[in-house]
């Protein structure tokens, strides 16, 4: 997008996950109260689910608004937290914004899982100007983000369905994303081969031209 602009990165981070941060601390001042609105009463989650959606949202309007661009991920992640928001406050029903992980993480599964049965790595369409990488290295991290997706889908799934909701928001906020960081972290320095250093490949090739003369 030729309107992109760089931000502080600090800035950036504190825009993309801050309102998860924010949720946590509004649950933990909520989660032992209950409030009643339009006559009907709901548990200090779901209150403090309805307040995170407004939040995300002038998070993501800034972002937008600072950079000029909004990732295809961020605006999928965000529909869910609304969809899945809605659902939550219509029925009173917490079970909603709880399956809302298990779903976003299963998508990306058969999404990455779609592209490699097609002998194709759509990571790549969405990372390589970020991240350049042979075709194989690509490939084989997607294999290895499908598997990664698929199992904190079902992670989330068995998380929420056998332990507290005190346990699953604090895994949520924080678990689930520490493991994406510390597995993408160790892929990405576990496939340093497959990545494509532009002046690295031009100084292999004046290299090669010497030795030749």
């Amino acid at each position: 997008m030729s309107d992109a602009r760089e931000i502080n990165p600090i800035l950036k981070q504190v825009l993309e996950l801050g309102p998860t941060v924010v949720f946590f601390l509004i649950y933990l001042r909520m989660r032992d109260h209950t409030y009643t609105l339009a006559g009907t009463e709901y548990s200090g989650f779901i209150v403090a689910t309805l307040i995170f959606v407004p939040i995300l949202l002038i998070a993501m309007a800034c972002l937008w608004a600072l950079t000029g661009k909004l990732s295809r991920m961020q605006i999928f992640t965000a529909f869910m937290v609304i969809f899945f928001g809605a659902l939550t406050a219509y029925f009173n029903d917490e079970r909603f914004f709880k399956m809302k992980t298990t779903i976003v993480y299963g998508l990306f599964a058969v999404l990455l899982g779609i592209g490699l049965l097609r002998g194709q790595s759509w990571l790549a369409y969405v990372l390589n100007d970020a991240m350049p990488m042979k075709h194989e290295g690509w490939m084989i991290l997607t294999r290895r983000l499908c598997g990664l997706f698929a199992s904190l889908a079902v992670a989330n799934e068995i998380i929420w369905r056998t332990m507290s909701t005190d346990t699953w928001v604090k895994l949520e906020t924080f678990g689930f994303p520490i493991v994406m960081i510390g597995y993408l972290f160790w892929q990405i320095t576990a496939l340093q081969e497959y990545l494509i250093n532009e002046d690295g490949d031009a100084e292999d090739g004046e290299t090669a031209d010497k030795s030749e003369n």
